[in-house]
């Protein structure tokens, strides 16, 4: 049972986010990122794991730290506002301001605090880091994207980062957490052309990345030689495990690619051809180490059961749900944009 405080400081959470998104001013913007730094603290902690305390104390530094370099940006910006200042001192003012919400949303290169954060946290808390805390600051970068060369950098260090370093992790949420880092890649680049792209990408990332945090709760796995063992019970948790992996890599026929072929032909109409082609190189190298896993699983068999669990629980039917509703969406939102 959840407490009241924790319902308490998910509702403030929720709230921040909606503040920075929805204000009118940076300085309404960073406010709510500050209410939501201070409400996913608490959240954070956990008697039962022995590394949650550490994790977010390494988070509300480097929080503090991006939002002191966000305010400090902003003022300097604000105090020139009426003032027509020189061109050389715009560039480094966006760069600090476009830095900082980088570091706030994970991205490459600064991406230090990320694994290490979500490492000691539970599967919950490494759900709302993945997807929700990443609203605000992209929803803010969203609104100032002038400098396009310095974000398509961000963009290949995320398809670096995210596809070399993911390669020889053995923990299950620092494979996810540089998967993250990949994707954010996709959707910064897919920000800078359609705006409508990003949210469709944002959304079909965090319905895989809910259905896979949800197989890794209900056996509450936390490293690869774990999911072997735990995989083999349940036939039908491991076949949806194998295909929503397979989705979050962008491979078709599943809905994880339906945003990256869009975000590709988004960058091919933009004569951004070099960029499309390094993106999808890297991003082959994230899908080799997601085929590792999945194969492994697969083929590592040490017992036999049936393919349908006979006590299956209501936490199953709600997995099974989900995931039908995630792997053939692909085909419902083909035919919707035919019939359009």
């Amino acid at each position: 049972m959840m407490n009241f405080y924790k319902i308490l400081f998910i509702l403030s959470t929720l709230l921040g986010t909606m503040i920075s998104i929805s204000a009118t001013s940076w300085m309404g913007m960073w406010l709510g990122l500050e209410i939501n730094l201070l409400s996913i603290i608490p959240l954070m902690n956990n008697n039962k794991n022995l590394f949650s305390t550490e994790a977010s104390l390494k988070y509300f530094i480097t929080q503090a730290v991006a939002s002191a370099i966000l305010l400090f940006s902003i003022i300097l910006i604000m105090s020139k506002v009426n003032i027509q200042y020189e061109k050389n001192l715009e560039y480094p003012l966006l760069l600090m301001l476009n830095s900082s919400l980088l570091t706030k949303m994970g991205a490459a290169p600064f991406h230090f605090w990320f694994p290490e954060v979500i490492e000691g946290l539970s599967w919950f808390n490494s759900f709302i880091l993945l997807t929700w805390q990443k609203i605000a600051p992209m929803a803010l970068l969203m609104y100032n994207m002038s400098l396009k060369n310095f974000l398509s950098f961000i963009i290949i260090f995320c398809m670096l980062i995210g596809g070399i370093v993911g390669l020889n992790q053995t923990s299950l949420r620092k494979i996810l957490a540089y998967s993250s880092i990949n994707h954010i890649g996709w959707m910064i680049s897919s920000m800078i052309f359609f705006q409508n792209i990003w949210i469709y990408y944002f959304l079909i990332y965090s319905l895989i990345t809910v259905n896979i945090i949800l197989i890794f709760g209900l056996l509450n796995v936390f490293y690869i030689k774990q999911l072997f063992s735990s995989l083999n019970s349940n036939k039908t948790v491991k076949l949806f495990f194998i295909l929503n992996f397979l989705s979050l890599g962008g491979l078709p026929p599943f809905l994880g690619f339906l945003p990256k072929w869009m975000t590709i032909q988004a960058l091919v109409e933009s004569n951004l051809i070099t960029l499309a082609l390094i993106m999808i190189i890297f991003t082959l190298i994230t899908l080799f180490f997601y085929i590792r896993v999945t194969f492994t699983s697969l083929l590592l068999s040490t017992t036999e059961t049936s393919l349908l669990s006979e006590n299956s629980n209501f936490f199953n039917k709600i997995i099974i749900i989900l995931n039908f509703i995630s792997l053939s969406s692909l085909i419902y939102c083909t035919m919707i944009l035919n019939w359009i």
